[in-house]
């Protein structure tokens, strides 16, 4: 079975809980939803985007040629979830290794990720708050999402831009703290609009989310201030 990927690469952790530790990067192509700020060759409407096709195998060689002193492999998109199939091949053999998994993922698709959890050991799951994104809200499969990974080491990152409601994000952390009130909240601001007040904007927003659950962090994109892949 083969997969499309963007590119393999080494380098840091730029959001979220873990920022800053080395990693190798997996970043597969195509996903299911396309947002107003995404900025990658990842949705499935484009398909004329960059991708090689590989084997399982064939991607583990190129993991362990790029992996020196990592802290684990970052599986990132796109939506690496929609590769549940390629992904049930790669989990054991990066695992036999020794490598750990970190999954980057909208938080959407629930049942792909029942089926592969126990393999992974890091989940950073967003939050795709409607006001931000532009599509529809995902409320129920976030939920749903959340409830099976919580099993393993979560967090959940909610990017803020200048359109996103006090409304969505008050009932994303309401969501959260049904399920674990003291899981890792990150409020990631909009690299694009820095420059223009939205960090002022995720400060409100956190007094906000610390009414329903206690660990709220802003965290902006560190890799793309530092000039970094």
């Amino acid at each position: 079975m083969k997969s499309k990927i963007s590119e393999v690469f080494q380098s840091i952790q730029g959001e979220g809980k873990y920022l800053g530790v080395p990693q190798v990067f997996v970043r597969f192509y195509g996903c299911n939803i396309k947002c107003d700020w995404c900025d990658t060759e990842a949705s499935l409407e484009r398909e004329e985007g960059s991708f090689k096709e590989s084997s399982s195998q064939d991607l583990l060689e190129v993991i362990l040629k790029e992996a020196q002193s990592i802290h684990s492999v970052s599986l990132t998109g796109g939506e690496p979830l929609l590769q549940k199939d390629f992904l049930r091949e790669l989990l054991p053999l990066l695992r036999q290794r020794g490598f750990l998994v970190y999954l980057e993922t909208n938080g959407i698709l629930f049942s792909a990720l029942e089926e592969l959890i126990d393999q992974i050991d890091f989940v950073s799951m967003d939050f795709k708050l409607p006001s931000s994104t532009g599509q529809k809200a995902f409320w129920e499969e976030h939920k749903a999402f959340l409830n099976i990974a919580i099993k393993k080491d979560v967090f959940i990152k909610n990017v803020i831009s200048l359109s996103t409601t006090e409304v969505d994000v008050r009932f994303a952390a309401k969501l959260a703290s049904e399920v674990n009130r003291d899981i890792v909240f990150i409020l990631q601001p909009n690299t694009l609009e820095i420059q223009d007040g939205i960090v002022d904007q995720c400060q409100r927003f956190q007094k906000v989310c610390l009414e329903f659950l206690t660990d709220v962090r802003v965290v902006p994109q560190i890799h793309k201030i530092l000039g970094v892949r």
